[in-house]
């Protein structure tokens, strides 16, 4: 089985080197989480901000799965608002389907759902925001089928919780709901030192002074300001980041 999760090597903004993943309190509950949820071939809605984590939680998470469970996880992803005939073809090509799509809606649908009949898998979609009331019905349809063996994972920003929850046919049927949130100034303290060898060294208080200033908590903004850091003392000699330094990366931010 080809996993459909992104390499390793791409979980860190920008690929930074060194970087490593933190068990954060959003990270065990979602790997807790994900795994109910396909112990009971259910749905769940992961979301939140923008940067804070989602993304890199359910792939941590569902990579374990895979790893300790064989479970097959296929991935798709919208970047505009679908059609239930989108939603069909990336199925098709999400479940590694032979041939052709079939041109009618019925014969597609019947083609899908034997598919998902056949074994348990678990579907994870990325950005739901994007889905409108069309496209949840036909998670709803695919999910609700009674030889259907999927679990969905719905991940998307703060409008996926919204526009779920506009859909009481599809929401009420919601598993669990996630909402992961930026990192309190007290996780920061904990977690950012444990994030990247740079910060090991770091003075407590120029992190919280770099988390006050330019990342306010979120992990992408973390990473980008640990990339632009490392470039810093890279050229100029030092060996840990002050106020000076963490100023000059500032700078790269728009901080």
């Amino acid at each position: 089985m080809t996993s459909q999760l992104p390499p390793r090597e791409t979980d860190h903004y920008t690929q930074l080197a060194d970087a490593a993943v933190v068990t954060t309190r959003a990270l065990l509950a979602a790997r807790e989480n994900i795994a109910d949820t396909i112990e009971a071939r259910a749905m769940m809605c992961l979301h939140g901000p923008a940067g804070v984590g989602k993304t890199l939680a359910s792939k941590v998470c569902l990579r374990e799965l895979e790893r300790t469970r064989g479970e097959e996880v296929c991935r798709i992803s919208f970047r505009a608002r679908p059609t239930a005939r989108a939603v069909r073809h990336e199925l098709f090509a999400a479940l590694g389907l032979p041939g052709e799509p079939p041109r009618h809606p019925s014969e597609f649908d019947r083609l899908i759902l034997d598919s998902l009949a056949a074994q348990p898998r678990t579907l994870v979609v990325d950005e739901a925001q994007w889905l409108n009331r069309e496209t949840f019905e036909y998670f709803r349809y695919t999910w609700d089928h009674p030889y259907s063996q999927i679990a969905i994972i719905f991940a998307g920003g703060e409008g996926a919780h919204t526009v779920l929850r506009k859909e009481p046919m599809l929401s009420s049927r919601i598993f669990i709901w996630q909402h992961i949130t930026k990192l309190t100034p007290e996780e920061v303290q904990q977690v950012i030192p444990l994030y990247h060898p740079v910060w090991a060294r770091t003075d407590p208080a120029d992190i919280a002074f770099a988390d006050r200033h330019a990342a306010h908590g979120n992990f992408r903004n973390w990473a980008r300001l640990t990339a632009h850091t490392v470039t810093a003392l890279e050229r100029t000699g030092r060996d840990h980041p002050d106020q000076e330094v963490l100023r000059w990366a500032f700078s790269k931010l728009g901080s």
